[in-house]
């Protein structure tokens, strides 16, 4: 029989059945199909969560035909009509401009690229775009940046399918508490059929990434976060320096000589927030292979693959890599820089804990890491996001910091994601849904203000547990668990 397997090979299963619908009809068809069969249903992504949140020993849906824009409005309120259109003052609301209604089976590189040559963009991305539309909202999927919060906030309305193969819409006036549980939803609800997202006109960030002390980020931590579009840094844990990156959107109308096509602003490096006379130029692709595929992939791997050999040596080739960090500076469209590639095999557990918490458990894991007996290959990735009010967001309620912890595939991680899970509960840390974390129902309720709500919503939707896996059934109870 067919298998199922996740990107970072922490997960397996083998689906009794397969589908592989391609269009809602199909989907619906699935669903039907599978409860007559007794069997329970999860729609698959791209296999990018760390947590077997997609493994089933039920049907497995394949979207992977159920791509592609569906509707994109373009004209905004208030924009001047088509030339020879004649304004009807009695007439309806011109469509808000940015609403773009997406396949759920749509990768964000595909959604990327398609956005882009309507003039289009989401606002904020995080660093991988292989996920498809729907796993990345089911798993609460983030960037960073002080002032916006995860790809969820982004979302104005769903189309699912529930449990019975009935199709639905809801958005925040038509079934608005399935809307609040569904855009973090977990694929507990029903399966994410089309999503209608926000976007806005395409923008260029400029790019200012550097080595800097450790102590140095952890003194301007605030102030990074508060005066950058975009914060985030690496930190490796055996190493005195840390790789900061700020990403700030470029004004219009300040023009370069240098990329006058593509930069339509400028961003001094030395003062991110503020304009300057000129922005960086676009990174040469040659010097993009360079970075992104030679060092940061091909030569980080090799050294992975030293300390994977050699433990022992773990610690001073985290200290090199520490040291070898380079400062760049670049433009471009926004998802080019959001987006960067990961080849790197690695297993990952990420927190979001309040952000003023974030420099006691930076202070803590620093103290530690070094006393570990089994040695941390991988940087320590810090992000910052905004509070929302989605029910199972990590940012539900709260100014939200996130701690990433990573370990090379194959290297021993128990240990250390045990005391990084110690170290974030003491603070209230919430598990990154799709990222590996020990926590169960008993101790997320605690978490969430609104879990009982979900529950609540969970049992009207889906009574009988089609969508239920047992890392579901772990982290929300079982069916009847409301």
């Amino acid at each position: 029989m067919r298998e199922w397997q996740n990107w970072a090979g922490t997960h397996r299963a083998t689906p009794a059945r397969w589908y592989r619908p391609a269009d809602v009809a199909g989907i619906a068809g699935a669903v039907k199909e599978a409860a007559a069969s007794g069997l329970t249903v999860r729609a698959l992504g791209s296999g990018h969560s760390f947590t077997p949140v997609a493994a089933t020993s039920g049907a497995a849906l394949d979207l992977s035909l159920w791509t592609g824009i569906v509707s994109a409005t373009l004209l905004a309120r208030g924009d001047t009509a088509p030339p020879g259109a004649t304004p009807d003052p009695d007439g309806p609301e011109p469509p808000e401009e940015g609403l773009v209604t997406v396949r759920s089976g749509t990768t964000l590189r595909a959604l990327n690229a398609s956005l882009d040559r309507l003039g289009l963009a989401m606002p904020n991305l995080g660093d991988i775009d292989a996920q498809t539309i729907a796993g990345a909202l089911c798993t609460g999927t983030h960037g960073t940046g002080a002032g916006l919060g995860g790809l969820a906030t982004q979302v104005e309305a769903l189309e699912l399918v529930l449990a019975d193969g009935s199709v639905v819409s809801c958005s925040a006036s038509v079934r608005p508490e399935l809307f609040t549980a569904a855009r973090v939803g977990l694929g507990a609800l029903g399966v994410l059929a089309a999503v209608t997202l926000r976007c806005v006109p395409a923008f260029t960030l400029a790019a200012d990434e550097r080595p800097m002390p450790f102590d140095e980020v952890i003194e301007g931590f605030d102030e990074f976060a508060v005066d950058n579009d975009h914060f985030e840094f690496y930190w490796f844990p055996y190493g005195r320096k840390a790789l900061v990156k700020r990403n700030n959107r470029v004004r219009t109308g300040e023009l370069t000589d240098v990329s006058a096509s593509l930069v339509r602003g400028a961003v001094s490096p030395e003062h991110p927030g503020d304009a300057a006379l000129t922005a960086p130029p676009p990174m040469p692709r040659w010097r993009r292979f360079w970075e992104f595929d030679v060092m940061e992939n091909a030569a980080f791997g090799t050294l992975c693959r030293v300390g994977r050999a050699a433990p022992r040596l773990i610690p001073p080739l985290n200290r090199f890599s520490s040291a070898a960090l380079s400062r760049r500076s670049y433009s471009d469209v926004s998802h080019r820089v959001f987006v960067t590639p990961r080849r790197v095999r690695f297993v990952e557990s990420e927190y979001a804990v309040p952000r003023s918490s974030v420099l006691e458990v930076l202070a803590e894991l620093r103290r530690e890491v070094p006393r570990l007996a089994e040695p941390v290959m991988f940087p320590v990735e810090v992000r910052v996001a905004a509070a929302d009010d989605i029910w199972l967001s990590t940012a539900h309620g709260r100014d939200t910091a996130y701690i990433a912890i990573h370990q090379y595939a194959g290297l021993p991680y128990r240990a250390y994601f045990s005391l990084f899970e110690a170290v974030v509960a003491a603070v209230g840390g919430r598990p990154h849904w799709g990222k590996l974390h020990t926590l169960d129902a008993g101790r997320l309720r605690a978490l969430y203000p609104h879990y009982d709500d979900f529950l609540r919503v969970r049992a009207e939707v889906d009574p009988e547990g089609r969508f239920s896996t047992p890392y579901l059934d772990r982290i929300l109870g079982g069916p009847t668990a409301q």
